[in-house]
């Protein structure tokens, strides 16, 4: 006895199917794609008088992407910035371009960056508030669960822009200790940030340890254990695959 067999149900295995190979063909043209776009922008970078500058395509996380960052010209002058980035742009399968400072882009490096709202209102928000953690790690404290999410709702409206996660410790341990500890901090921030639907593309993390205690306060105070935001620049963030064929 033959069972008949729905069309319906074909299409829908033949449908999977294609989106199963497209899923797998795009992790495994990624990793080879972002190589060679990072390999073009050396050369180009090299040949526009950029050297020292190095073109990363890879997210906060690690992962391929068509949008990299710029890291290594912080010495050169605003001129040969803007050369290296609009190069670097108009290499096929480049997406945006972001310098790692924020203080140049690649379309107008002149341009001023304009002060944005939501940097005053996460700054209203942490003035009377600390997001704390639990002594000695990274874990945000549970109590400052509800803080972070304030500080999510102040920086939605301002999504598009690159928004620096700053950490700080005071100097009351070893200062490598300190050092990676404001780090993780920052990171942890940053994962909690976009769990609550900040793209991590427009996130930049440090930790300077107690290189820069509060202003009027001992190094050793307490208080120097914070998390600063930075509104750092405004450019648009248009998220694409890292295996779309660029312009031609």
């Amino acid at each position: 006895m033959v069972v008949p067999r729905s069309p319906y149900l074909a299409l829908g295995l033949g449908a999977a199917l294609v989106a199963v190979l497209a899923l797998a063909g795009g992790r495994l043209s990624g990793p080879d794609l972002a190589a060679k776009l990072e390999s073009r922008a050396a050369a180009v970078i090299a040949k526009t008088g950029g050297a020292p500058v190095r073109a990363h395509f890879a997210t906060a996380r690690g992962s391929p992407s068509r949008h990299p960052v710029l890291a290594g010209g912080e010495r050169l002058d605003v001129g040969t910035r803007d050369r290296v980035a609009r190069a670097v742009a108009a290499i096929p399968g480049v997406g945006g371009i972001r310098w790692s400072d924020g203080t140049a882009l690649a379309q107008g490096a002149a341009t001023p960056v304009e002060p944005l709202h939501c940097q005053e209102d996460v700054e209203a928000l942490l003035r009377s508030r600390t997001i704390r953690f639990e002594e000695g790690s990274a874990r945000i404290d549970a109590a400052s669960r509800e803080l972070v999410d304030e500080v999510a709702s102040a920086l939605r409206p301002c999504l598009g822009s690159i928004i620096a996660i700053t950490g700080h410790t005071d100097a009351s341990g070893p200062e490598p200790g300190n050092l990676a500890l404001s780090r993780e901090r920052a990171e942890a921030v940053e994962a909690a940030l976009v769990a609550r639907g900040i793209p991590a593309d427009g996130l930049r993390t440090s930790g300077l340890g107690s290189r820069t205690p509060v202003k009027g306060l001992e190094a050793t105070d307490p208080a120097n254990r914070r998390i600063e935001f930075s509104v750092i620049a405004t450019q648009p963030i248009r998220p694409t695959p890292v295996d779309t064929p660029g312009p031609r």
